[in-house]
């Protein structure tokens, strides 16, 4: 018996936890046609401005069948399935068990949920045909960064990065020009692989054309 307790606390046992987490991603969201990820704050209020633009364009992009995924808590991630869920899309959130704030909201068709981040990150990038990146804090600078080196590094293929909010955005924006790429840490073709926008329609027109051109090409 203390041999099992043993093994169910090892190294070795968390590898099969995080196997048992691929597993039962791959096969929630096989199949489930084009996704786009949004990611966003779990604080910002529904009166935020924020709020009812992601809800805007998750409507929006539902309407086109596409399906919604987010972190599936509150906040943005809350605008976000809400918007998907009302509007008969599939509305996907990948939960974190953490001891505060991420609890799931009430508009999701899929909830899975994971231990570890790294499972849901790739989760998030695997099934994305392109990111909406709404203000948020470390969990969603995470979320950016993992996926702008993702596609800087051509380990996946170059999709649409939307940062949503230019007020928000706009001290990191230009800290990456003046200092990064004035250091020489990263080339100018790295500062254009995401775009920054204040209107939900041209987040809209930039997935669907992307994922038109990406049809034609599959």
């Amino acid at each position: 018996m203390k041999e099992i307790e043993d093994f169910k606390t090892s190294e070795a046992w968390r590898v099969f936890r995080i196997q048992a987490e691929l597993i039962d991603g791959i096969e929630s969201l096989r199949g489930l046609g084009p996704a786009v990820t949004i990611f966003g704050s779990a604080r910002t209020p529904d009166s935020s401005p924020y709020y009812k633009a992601a809800r805007k364009v998750a409507r929006a992009l539902s309407r086109k069948g596409v399906s919604i995924i987010t972190g599936g808590g509150p906040g943005i991630m809350e605008a976000a399935n809400r918007g998907c869920y009302q509007n008969g899309g599939i509305s996907v959130g990948l939960n974190i068990e953490l001891p505060f704030e991420e609890y799931s909201n009430s508009y999701l068709d899929i909830r899975i949920v994971f231990r570890y981040f790294f499972v849901r990150k790739l989760m998030f990038a695997k099934y994305a045909e392109a990111m909406i990146v709404f203000p948020g804090g470390f969990g969603t600078l995470d979320e950016l960064f993992e996926a702008l080196t993702l596609v800087q590094t051509r380990k996946t293929r170059p999709f649409p990065m939307i940062l949503f909010g230019s007020e928000y955005w706009h001290g990191l924006v230009e800290w990456m020009k003046k200092t990064q790429l004035a250091a020489g840490t990263i080339s100018p073709e790295d500062v254009e692989l995401f775009m920054v926008t204040d209107d939900p329609k041209a987040v809209v027109r930039t997935v669907l054309d992307s994922l038109a051109k990406h049809k034609k090409t599959r």
